[in-house]
């Protein structure tokens, strides 16, 4: 990044991507949780006690995001997709409520870890969003993601293609089709946007 990116952290976020700037008690609860993550309750204890020490700390919220992630509470982790889509959009100067960003491209997809961070969450927030049923806040959050990230850096069009096939009625989970491979731009264009019909009637 040309410009340090500060917040409430304090610290440049791109090195509170990576982690630093973590008061030292948080970072031993985070390394605590790591290593008792086959243990789910203790590690969520451990992942609190970094919550109230560092609440916005990327790094807390990743690893929150992973646990629930990781043990199948997904509306636990889009909960923290939100947080952490609001921490990405305040060190990026981005509106708070991802609904109201700028439909133009974020510079630096390719490598500026906040501009990345804020990418992968909202595709990840839109995933959950897929997962969780909710098509209207995954389709949306897509399509902005489809400005943002043009070039598609952060492989938000494959998460696109998945919510498209499941509105026709195929399972997102088996092999699609065989087609070449489709990379950057190409990816998105591939996936033209199309109106939702009805699903296949089951066989009787």
């Amino acid at each position: 990044m040309t410009t340090a990116t500060t917040g409430t952290l304090g610290v440049d976020f791109d090195d509170a991507v990576l982690g630093q700037g973590l008061p030292p008690l948080a970072e031993a609860a985070l390394c605590e949780a790591g290593a008792q993550r086959s243990d789910a309750p203790r590690a969520m204890a451990a992942l609190m006690r970094a919550q109230a020490l560092a609440p916005e700390h990327p790094a807390v919220l990743i690893a929150l995001y992973r646990h629930h992630f990781y043990g199948h509470r997904l509306a636990a982790a889009r909960d923290v997709a939100r947080r952490a889509l609001v921490a990405g959009a305040t060190a990026l100067g981005l509106p708070a409520c991802w609904r109201e960003v700028p439909l133009q491209p974020l510079a630096g997809a390719r490598d500026e870890p906040v501009t990345r961070f804020y990418l992968f969450t909202l595709k990840g927030y839109a995933y959950l969003s897929l997962r969780l049923g909710d098509d209207t806040e995954a389709r949306d959050a897509l399509a902005l993601l489809r400005h943002l990230d043009p070039d598609d850096r952060v492989g938000g069009a494959l998460v696109e293609a998945v919510r498209q096939r499941a509105l026709v009625g195929d399972d997102p989970d088996e092999d699609a089709p065989s087609v070449p491979p489709a990379f950057g731009a190409a990816a998105w264009a591939r996936l033209a946007p199309r109106p939702p019909g009805p699903r296949p009637s089951a066989p009787a």
